[in-house]
């Protein structure tokens, strides 16, 4: 039985549950600045400081990764677990939103993955956004594998993320589901009393194709991208700009033939995957920001800056752009 979702009365009949309205404070229009925490400090040893000091610094969502282990160089290196680290950073905190970039059926299943959810979004008193993607092709999609077993294709990959998505949707707004699919079965799963978001947790969809973001239309509170997957880091700012560009534009055609206004979407970037340095400097990043804005992103997601990696950059610029870039940017 579904839970009274309070929907707007804008929302499109045919997603009632899903609607950006129903999450004012989750995606409020206007550009808002985000980081990426990863979880490779110990709690006791760096961990709870780092996330009390993206709520001091005024950052809009301090996400995670959703990952069992990730890229060189963390692969060899600590890296815990995203939900358990989501639950400790929403008791030490009380303002700031919480959640994973990207969640994926890679190692998850939606069963559980809801029970889950559900307790986190209890424990923050409804600050959680899960961002949700269909994974990719690292240490994830292989960890679990018999021997000799390939991991999944891209498009199997995007077959099991299009009925994740639904069967999720539904355990997050439904007292007792029950779905015998072809990739996923749930049978009287109870999830009472569900999210104290209403009707759940706000989606952040992840997806560069069409598949996935015809699911952001129907599903999504918003959309997260990379920029262009093929281009890995190659290219130049403006090639990774007109890729994004193009993705937006790809976005709105789907919104519009999903009769969803592509406007109540609010678009995600996740940096650090494009040729641009936006943490060079203050200005830099007003720039970037401010060029990225004009091409309809939303949100700038920043990386907390990590020693040695890919991910490194002058702390102090780092605060003085959470502190200071906002009201320029007003």
């Amino acid at each position: 039985m579904a839970r009274e979702a309070g929907r707007p009365s804008h929302c499109p009949p045919h997603y009632p549950d899903h609607c950006p309205g129903a999450h004012p404070s989750a995606y409020a229009r206007g550009m808002r600045l985000s980081t990426v925490i990863l979880p490779v400090l110990r709690w006791a040893e760096g961990g709870r400081e780092r996330w009390r000091r993206a709520e001091e610094l005024g950052f809009h969502t301090a996400y995670t990764y959703d990952h069992l282990s990730w890229r060189e160089p963390f692969r060899d290196g600590p890296w815990f677990g995203a939900l358990p680290t989501l639950t400790a950073a929403a008791t030490a905190t009380g303002r700031i939103r919480l959640g994973t970039l990207v969640t994926s059926p890679n190692f998850r299943h939606p069963v559980n993955l809801a029970k889950e959810l559900i307790t986190l979004d209890d424990v923050s008193g409804g600050r959680i956004t899960l961002g949700i993607g269909a994974g990719g092709s690292g240490y994830d999609a292989t960890v679990l594998r018999a021997p000799g077993e390939r991991p999944w294709t891209p498009r199997e990959r995007a077959d099991h993320f299009g009925e994740f998505l639904p069967l999720l949707d539904r355990l997050l707004t439904e007292d007792a589901v029950t779905h015998h699919g072809e990739r996923y079965s749930a049978h009287e799963a109870r999830n009472i009393p569900g999210c104290v978001q209403r009707p759940r947790i706000p989606f952040a969809v992840a997806a560069a194709g069409p598949r996935g973001m015809r699911l952001a239309a129907r599903y999504g509170q918003a959309w997260v991208t990379t920029g262009d997957p093929r281009a890995a880091g190659g290219g130049t700012a403006e090639e990774a700009r007109t890729a994004i560009r193009g993705q937006i534009r790809r976005l709105e055609e789907i919104c519009a033939e999903e009769g969803r206004d592509p406007a109540g979407l609010p678009r995600v970037l996740l940096t650090g995957f494009t040729p641009d340095r936006p943490l060079a400097s203050l200005d830099a990043f007003v720039d970037f920001a401010g060029t990225y804005r004009e091409l309809g992103i939303d949100e700038i997601v920043l990386h907390w800056p990590v020693d040695g990696t890919m991910f490194e950059a002058d702390r102090e610029v780092f605060e003085r752009i959470a502190t200071e870039a906002p009201g320029q940017l007003a």
